[in-house]
C-alpha cells in the first residue's frame, strides 16, 4: 500500500510539472501572439477612411451635384455649408433648366433631403477617419455617385430614386510643402 501511494504521489507530481510548464509554454505563445499583432497593427496604417451608401433613396441629380458642391473640401467646412443649404441661405449650383439665385451662381437649388443625407455620411466619414487615426485636418473629400437599380412602385408604373454615394477623405497633397 505505501509504494502504491508513493508512486501515485509521484505521478501527481510529475503531472503538476508537465502543467507548470506547458501553462509557460502557453504564456510564451500568447506573448509572441501579442508582440507579432502590435506589429502588424503598426503595419496596417490606413491612408484614407471610406462610407459607401449603397441604394440611397436620393435622385442621381441631387447627389451629383451635391458631390461636386463638397468635393476638395474639409469635413467640418462641408458640414457647413450643407447645413446653410438645408436651412435655405446657400443654393447648390445645377446645371440644366433651373432658375437663377442670389449670389455668385447661374442657377441652383435647395436640395434638402439629399443635403441632411449627406451630412450624415460626412458625420460617418469623420468617425471612420478618427478610428483609422487620419489627421481630419489634412484630410479632403472625394466623392463619387452612381445610378443604382431602381425598384418599380406599386401597380408598376413608375420607379424609385437610388443612388449609390461613395466618399472618401484622402489627404491632401497640395498642401504638403518640400
Amino acid at each position: 500500500m505505501a509504494e502504491e501511494n508513493k508512486e501515485q504521489e509521484d505521478k501527481k507530481e510529475e503531472i503538476a510539472e508537465a502543467k507548470k510548464v506547458d501553462k509557460t509554454k502557453k504564456e510564451l505563445k500568447e506573448e509572441k501572439a501579442k508582440e507579432k499583432g502590435k506589429s502588424q497593427k503598426a503595419k496596417q496604417s490606413k491612408k484614407e477612411a471610406i462610407v459607401n451608401a449603397k441604394d440611397s433613396p436620393l435622385s442621381k441629380k441631387h447627389c451629383i451635384a451635391l458631390c461636386d458642391f463638397i468635393r476638395r473640401k474639409k469635413i467640418e467646412n462641408a458640414i457647413k455649408d450643407l447645413q446653410e443649404v438645408t436651412k435655405m441661405k446657400k443654393a447648390v449650383p445645377m446645371k440644366g433648366e433651373i432658375p437663377h439665385r442670389k449670389g455668385k451662381i447661374m442657377s441652383g437649388r435647395y436640395p434638402v433631403k439629399a443635403a441632411e443625407y449627406f451630412i450624415k455620411l460626412l458625420k460617418q466619414l469623420s468617425a471612420n477617419a478618427t478610428n483609422n487615426d487620419l489627421d481630419l485636418e489634412e484630410g479632403i473629400i472625394e466623392c463619387k455617385t452612381n445610378q443604382a437599380s431602381r425598384p418599380y412602385k406599386r401597380f408598376g408604373t413608375m420607379k424609385f430614386k437610388r443612388s449609390h454615394v461613395t466618399l472618401k477623405l484622402v489627404k491632401d497633397k497640395s498642401n504638403k510643402e518640400n
